[in-house]
């Protein structure tokens, strides 16, 4: 009915100018005082085969509608052929549309090419600044004062930030390295754990887990980087007591700190990108790419991320794995 209804809108010169000849043509025989049959009849005759054409062009119109509404889903990279233009107008159109077509596709290929350069080139930077890095590491643990200790726990912040930009430019590109597998949870969390082992011990923070015992489906490499990330926020903002993993029901893995919390009006956007909030203000290294990019890469591995939180009393990071119960062939 919406359609019939924009179609008579579109057509309504041509109706008004159909009623004003109908018009003049009555009065016409009035006028000779003819009989009415002799009006009535052609008026008849002309109203239905006025009728048959409408309901026969708005048919066209309604089919040409929805070839239309189907190419209009589609991406410009996928329409390789428009309906045959009907008119001077239509094929204007189309020209036009060809044209859109072909410098779109021009600038995603100019666009692609760059980012791809760009990619490369900090890919190459950094693997090539995980050899100082490296360098660095092996010097320090040469060495056990609480200097060296200060040093390692900054570089290991380097590292994490190195890796960060590599996972922020990896989660852009068209193509992915996911590989799902089976694998053990507890075997995550404990690799995950144990790069933070030093941060714990220097900073007399306890540690609250047991093994979980749960098997999963997943990319190990990206599950690893989502649980480091919230290990690493947890850590930065917990000044004493510790932090806690463990599984909420069968589904839920849960890490909990108590460290300062988020505020209220701050929770609702903690994975934005580039939002810190109160807490990132008060600590200005904070990016705002981290909880992120968590978000980026649960959503490509299908798990929900939420998080929960009290001021002064801590914050828990849920992720939702429910979805990974694995089908029996």
């Amino acid at each position: 009915m919406k359609l019939f209804l924009a179609y008579i809108r579109e057509r309504q010169k041509e109706i008004i100018a159909l009623v004003l000849f109908g018009a003049i043509f009555v009065v016409s025989f009035f006028l000779y005082h003819l009989p009415i049959e002799a009006v009535g009849y052609p008026a008849l005759l002309c109203l239905l085969v006025g009728m048959i054409f409408v309901i026969i062009d708005f048919i066209h119109v309604r089919a040409r509608h929805e070839e239309l509404c189907g190419i209009r889903e589609m991406t410009a990279a996928m329409i390789s052929q428009m309906p045959a233009a009907e008119g001077i107008e239509d094929a204007d159109y189309q020209a036009v549309i060809e044209n859109l077509i072909t410098e779109v596709t021009s600038l995603q290929t100019d666009t692609d090419a760059r980012y791809q350069d760009m990619v490369e080139y900090y890919t190459v930077w950094v693997h090539q600044i995980k050899t100082p890095i490296a360098s660095m590491r092996l010097t320090l643990q040469n060495e056990d004062s609480e200097l060296s200790r200060k040093l390692s726990s900054d570089l290991f912040r380097i590292e994490q930030y190195v890796e960060m930009v590599l996972a922020f430019l990896r989660l852009g590109a068209n193509s992915s390295d996911y590989v799902f597998k089976e694998y053990e949870l507890d075997d995550i969390i404990r690799q995950a754990v144990r790069r933070f082992s030093a941060e714990f011990i220097g900073r007399k923070l306890r540690l609250e887990y047991e093994p979980l015992h749960k098997s999963i489906v997943t990319d190990d490499k990206w599950l690893s980087f989502v649980v480091e990330q919230v290990l690493s926020n947890a850590l930065k903002y917990t000044r004493s007591g510790g932090i806690r993993i463990y599984m909420s029901g069968s589904d839920t893995l849960c890490i909990e700190d108590t460290g300062i919390g988020i505020a209220p009006e701050d929770l609702p956007r903690v994975f934005e990108k580039g939002y810190t909030g109160y807490n990132g203000r008060s600590d200005k290294r904070a990016s705002g790419i981290g909880l992120y990019l968590c978000k980026r890469i649960c959503k490509n591995l299908g798990i929900e991320i939420t998080a929960a939180s009290q001021v002064g009393k801590g914050t828990v990071i849920s992720l939702n794995i429910g979805q990974y119960k694995l089908k029996q062939e």
